[in-house]
């Protein structure tokens, strides 16, 4: 712990008035732990109840601090005390009172839980008060290191669900470079509704898919790895285009919690060498163009609705052809990564500013471009939390050379 923190919480500790209660049914006793609480240093704020009963009443309407526990009492005795205390409050830390002969005792209630144990008629007031403040700092301890064990395993279990939840880019060739990442919004721990897949045929023709469902929770991630999974089976069974766009709308409207529940989504199909990719944009935002200069574009091809919208077989999705310059690449993303806040005020980031981000890092490679864009677009809605959405980003780019390199060096191999 650095220095200052230590410094404040010692201040703390010196002005704090700390909330005992006294559990002892012996009043004799009862005005001994009186007179050290008056004579201590640690001013306390006493509560006397002279059973377990009692205790329960006072425990109930508000959590002491600290519990000083006698173990010989009319309704709880031995470390039941103990226990029942902690069923009671189990954030309260407990300090056990025993007799001069119950050193064993003592321990066995730290065993049981405890924080500590004194023996009556044997404590000075400043020990007293000392053991008061230790059980207490003992307790908020014990409690910050359970809550990081279970932030911990909470984290490790995310980790596993995602990457079960996540695609792994079903690739057959080396043609084709891809970059995704996936961003959870800071008020998910797990996958959102955005989702996204890359499906490479046999014959080189690159498949992609980036999509979002709206709202959160889990109804909506369960839905996007649906419409995910139903995306990909369409992809190898060969039905690609309108069809497709429709066969997924169906699949949405069935599976879907509440009517209102819609999602966008943009596919894409990049056969090997072409000079044009086609697309099909379901109420989709636009993409990013990006060329072997350095040069950066929005684009955004005409559309349909969003699925889920217009149901019911109305609907049309037009497949548009995306001419693409050499050694092109092709960046899709959801709406989380624009719409965030800038600044302190209400002004989001939109599609400019993230054109404007994406300029500003157009030289770097994919991996750098991809987590650089993410980066600054967190750091400018830092001051408002962070990214409250789901981000999802998928940068493709066909790399013709590479390609046309495997295929000669293929032809040498079987012509030798």
């Amino acid at each position: 712990m650095p220095a200052s923190a230590r410094t404040s919480a010692a201040e703390a500790w010196q002005w704090r008035e700390p909330s005992v209660l006294l559990i002892e049914d012996d009043p004799g006793d009862a005005l001994l732990v009186e007179e050290l609480v008056a004579d201590s240093a640690l001013k306390m704020r006493l509560t006397w109840a002279r059973s377990m009963a009692e205790a329960r009443e006072v425990l109930l309407v508000e959590a002491p601090d600290c519990v000083l526990l006698d173990l010989h009492l009319p309704d709880a005795r031995g470390l039941e005390a103990v226990s029942m205390v902690h069923a009671l409050a189990d954030q309260v830390a407990v300090v056990v009172l025993t007799g001069l002969a119950e050193d064993e005792t003592g321990l066995a209630a730290l065993m049981a839980g405890a924080q500590d144990y004194l023996v009556k008629g044997r404590v000075e007031p400043e020990l007293f008060g000392r053991a008061v403040r230790y059980a207490m700092q003992r307790k908020e301890a014990e409690q910050a290191a359970v809550a990081l064990q279970a932030s911990q395993m909470h984290a490790r279990e995310n980790a596993r669900l995602e990457r079960g939840l996540l695609p792994r880019p079903l690739l057959h060739g080396t043609g084709v470079d891809v970059v995704a990442r996936y961003r959870p919004g800071r008020a998910q721990a797990l996958l959102g509704g955005d989702f996204y897949d890359i499906v490479q045929s046999p014959d080189g023709t690159v498949h992609a898919v980036i999509g979002d469902v709206s709202g959160h929770g889990p109804d909506e991630a369960a839905l996007g790895v649906a419409l995910r999974i139903a995306w990909r089976t369409l992809v190898l069974s060969g039905v690609t285009g309108p069809e497709q766009i429709g066969r997924l709308e169906e699949i949405l409207v069935a599976e879907r919690a509440r009517t209102e529940v819609f999602a966008t989504l943009t596919s894409l199909i990049l056969p090997p060498g072409a000079p044009c990719a086609r697309m099909v944009r379901a109420g989709h935002p636009g993409l990013l163009l990006r060329t072997d200069d350095g040069g950066v574009r929005w684009v955004e091809v005409a559309g349909g609705p969003a699925l889920g919208v217009v149901p019911g077989g109305l609907a049309h999705w037009p497949v548009q052809q995306l001419p693409l310059p050499p050694e092109a690449a092709l960046v899709l993303f959801t709406d989380g990564l624009f719409e965030g806040y800038v600044g302190q005020g209400r002004e989001r980031l939109g599609e400019e500013g993230l054109l404007r981000l994406a300029k500003e890092v157009a030289r770097l490679a994919p991996e750098a471009f991809v987590d650089g864009l993410i980066h600054r677009a967190e750091d400018l809605a830092e001051e408002q939390g962070g990214l409250a959405d789901d981000v999802a980003v998928l940068h493709l780019r066909w790399n013709a050379r590479q390609e046309n390199e495997n295929k000669d060096k293929g032809g040498d191999e079987s012509s030798g």
